[in-house]
């Protein structure tokens, strides 16, 4: 079992490893071809992006890598019973997003430009949510493959789209260039979906009576879904008005747009970007963790489930370290290498401390999602959102730019990283 554990964070820490590779080029082209107001703009919908995405997925995916990884159901029937609930709240995102994309434009981020971008979310969400759930099918059995093979795919996919249509859409503006840029995930995440159907069992075999939706099923996905997902939700919400908070108080106080637009885009863009490179290997180990923990801590195993958390935590501060001690001394290396800029300095040498304890916050959720404890987590991310939200605003009021937000992050990363740790302890010695 230790073997398989370690195989399966292998396979996911090589293809995380490819996969951020081709993010990071993926960012550095799309960077480069829509240039630093673009990457401001695309950076100002992003938050939105996530935020329905979020919501999309409803913590699903969670759900049936746990239930599957339990083995204690159908898996075909588990498939069919969650399949409905994502097509319907699917349905009432789009329409949602339609109605309100005037409004969050011009009247929350200030920009009629995020318009169409923000439309153009609605068109993505059923693709990624879809996709989501077929990957965490092979996460519960403890196939990792797919996932990696998927993953590189759909990226090789979106780099593709990039290159060839940015330059044509930059033409016709910046806003038509973002709109692109996010619409390109329905063909990347359309391409991932059939790489995963490939690796469906070949002799698996589909009846009438389980493409009906079992009512113990659904109730069973919702109740570890709903508090993942509120927990994700309010996450996705924080970062959601992030900019919204950011852009109207410091226009309040004398900041232009211009300035906060180019600002957050080099925090979000070009900083943030590099700081987290490493979560590539965390996630890797989140991801082996779940069906690992989910089992263990079904039958009772605690002492199995501490070692295991244990040495996941201990495998993400092994990468996390070396890679702090290299942003704090050398973050222009990084910058005038991946982004050929020296902006944002300063600020990755103040966060990069602050994200060795992000590094350990993804296994610590994992954890506690796999222990059914998805409740803890939601109420770990609803105080760092609101302790994030409150000192961005009351530290920005202080006219130090952009720092509000940066110290708003690190108080956000230290309270709920301190309290997952507390969580998971507790569950594990009562």
């Amino acid at each position: 079992m230790k073997e398989k554990f370690i195989k399966s964070v292998f396979i996911l820490l090589i293809g995380g490893l490819l996969t951020k590779i081709l993010g990071m080029l993926i960012k550095i082209i799309m960077s480069r071809l829509i240039g630093t107001e673009g990457l401001g703009l695309y950076m100002m919908v992003l938050p939105t992006f996530s935020l329905f995405i979020g919501i999309g997925q409803f913590g699903l995916p969670t759900a049936l890598s746990k239930l599957v990884a339990e083995k204690r159901k159908n898996n075909i029937k588990l498939f069919f019973s969650i399949l409905p609930i994502a097509l319907t709240i699917n349905l009432i995102l789009i329409i949602t997003i339609i109605l309100i994309a005037p409004v969050l434009a011009n009247n929350l981020l200030h920009d009629s430009r995020c318009y169409l971008p923000i439309l153009a979310i609605a068109v993505v969400i059923p693709f990624t949510s879809l996709s989501s759930i077929c990957r965490s099918y092979f996460f519960g059995k403890e196939q990792m493959t797919p996932h990696v093979i998927s993953n590189l795919v759909e990226d090789i996919t979106r780099l593709t789209l990039m290159i060839i249509g940015i330059p044509f859409f930059i033409e016709k503006g910046l806003e038509y260039a973002v709109c692109y840029i996010i619409l390109s995930n329905v063909i990347s995440e359309g391409v991932s979906i059939l790489i995963l159907f490939i690796f469906l069992p070949k002799k698996i075999q589909i009846k009438k009576e389980y493409l009906i939706p079992k009512k113990d099923y659904m109730k069973e996905s919702l109740s570890i879904g709903v508090p993942n997902t509120t927990g994700r939700l309010l996450g996705s919400i924080g970062y959601f008005l992030e900019p919204i908070l950011l852009t109207n108080t410091l226009l309040n106080i004398g900041y232009t747009s211009k300035y906060i637009t180019t600002e957050y885009g080099i925090l979000s863009g070009y900083v943030m970007p590099l700081l987290l490179l490493p979560s590539f290997f965390t996630m890797a180990i989140s991801q082996a963790l779940l069906p690992v923990v989910s089992r263990e801590y079904t039958r009772g195993n605690y002492s199995f489930v501490k070692r295991k958390i244990k040495q996941a935590i201990i495998y993400s501060l092994l990468i996390g370290i070396p890679v702090t001690i290299f942003f704090i001394l050398l973050p222009e290396i990084p910058l005038k290498i991946i982004y050929h800029t020296n902006e944002g300095i300063a600020y990755m040498k103040f966060l990069a401390p602050v994200c060795l304890f992000q590094y350990i916050q993804s296994p610590l959720a994992s954890a506690l999602d796999a222990m059914g404890k998805s409740r803890d987590a939601m109420v770990a991310t609803t105080v760092g959102v609101l302790i994030r939200s409150i000192f961005l605003v009351l530290l920005s009021l202080f006219k130090i730019g952009l720092w509000g937000l940066i110290i708003a992050i690190s108080l956000n990363v230290f309270a709920v990283t301190i309290y997952s740790i507390k969580k998971v302890r507790q569950h594990l010695t009562t």
